[in-house]
């Protein structure tokens, strides 16, 4: 959503202030009433309203609009203060932290004279990802978190593993890392024949594993769970094992070949303590699924505030608008 000059919005703002409730000393500008006469002619209020809607109408409105719903729900905190101190300091790395520069392509690109209109437009954006963020939380389902609860929600799990690196190098051929590959699974293939013939598991990964952090441990991994950016293979291999085994045939991860011990699991947690957790999982999983759903989620918004347009003219430059964004981001999508 393009956004105006902070000029531009002083204008527009000024332009309403006039046609609805009059400014300063004067009497309200209504209608066709004259805002400037010269030799040559007259200017009215609603030729001057035209003209402003026209050009900056819009893009004035909806951020006039949104200011309105959000500003006061969505009071400024520290978090908020942090993101966009991030952002801006991000954007001036970018300029070899060159104020000048950095002024310059913010003007250019973004439509903002300096700085604190620069943060004026990010608290805008921010709020209103807020906005969203809460109206996709309200619409999902009672059935939608439970099924993610029966499905996805696991107690912490304490594995003890061996790592099997294969020994390759950049500069070994394909057939050499093959070869590499193919020895580095026997070799967890031997391990898992030595702890079926009852060899200590803690002893053997003392002696072969190669994982340096936890080789001295016994191969101890502690408690972890899904969102611990564990790799996905091994992960899901600690889940599915039985307390007290280990698996019949070595694991590839990203990092080698594991024979992995299920230590301990612990019991999956009540629903009520992680409902909060799962509503803003699935919030996240629609919102990057679905590029349209924040321009849908704002319609909503605005339109559960009541809102109604008095110009037809603007209501339709407003339904168009949304229509282009949820276009645009549709074919993002596809």
């Amino acid at each position: 959503m393009q956004k105006m000059k902070l000029t531009k919005l002083a204008v527009g703002s000024l332009a309403v202030c006039l046609l609805v409730t009059g400014c300063g000393s004067n009497a309200a500008l209504k209608n066709n009433h004259t805002v400037v006469k010269t030799d040559e002619g007259k200017i009215t209020a609603d030729t001057l309203y035209e003209s402003l809607r026209d050009k900056y109408g819009i893009s004035v409105l909806i951020d006039m609009i949104d200011h309105q719903l959000f500003d006061e729900k969505y009071e400024t905190d520290d978090t908020e203060k942090e993101t966009i101190d991030s952002q801006i300091e991000q954007m001036k790395s970018q300029y070899n932290n060159d104020e000048e520069a950095f002024n310059a392509a913010i003007t250019q690109y973004l439509g903002v004279e300096d700085e604190d209109e620069l943060r004026d437009m990010l608290s805008l954006e921010y709020k209103r990802n807020l906005a969203i963020e809460d109206y996709v939380k309200e619409s999902i389902a009672d059935d939608e978190i439970q099924k993610y609860y029966d499905d996805e929600i696991i107690g912490d799990v304490k594995v003890r593993h061996i790592l099997i690196k294969p020994d390759t190098n950049d500069d070994m051929s394909t057939e050499e890392k093959t070869e590499a590959e193919e020895k580095a699974k026997k070799e967890a293939e031997d391990l898992i024949k030595k702890l079926d013939d009852g060899e200590d598991f803690e002893e053997l990964a003392k002696k072969y594993s190669d994982d340096t952090g936890s080789a001295s441990d016994g191969g101890l991994i502690d408690y972890f769970n899904k969102d611990d950016n564990m790799d996905e293979a091994f992960l899901n291999a600690s889940i599915e094992l039985d307390k007290g085994k280990y698996t019949e045939e070595p694991v590839q991860s990203s990092f080698g070949y594991h024979i992995i011990l299920k230590v301990d699991q612990k019991s999956k947690p009540k629903l009520k303590n992680v409902k909060d957790d799962i509503i803003e999982t699935l919030a996240d999983e629609k919102l990057n699924s679905d590029p349209t759903l924040r321009y849908n989620a704002l319609i909503e918004i605005r339109k559960n505030a009541g809102i109604e347009f008095k110009d037809d003219s603007l209501k339709k430059d407003y339904d168009d608008l949304m229509e282009q964004l949820i276009e645009s981001a549709s074919s993002t999508q596809s």
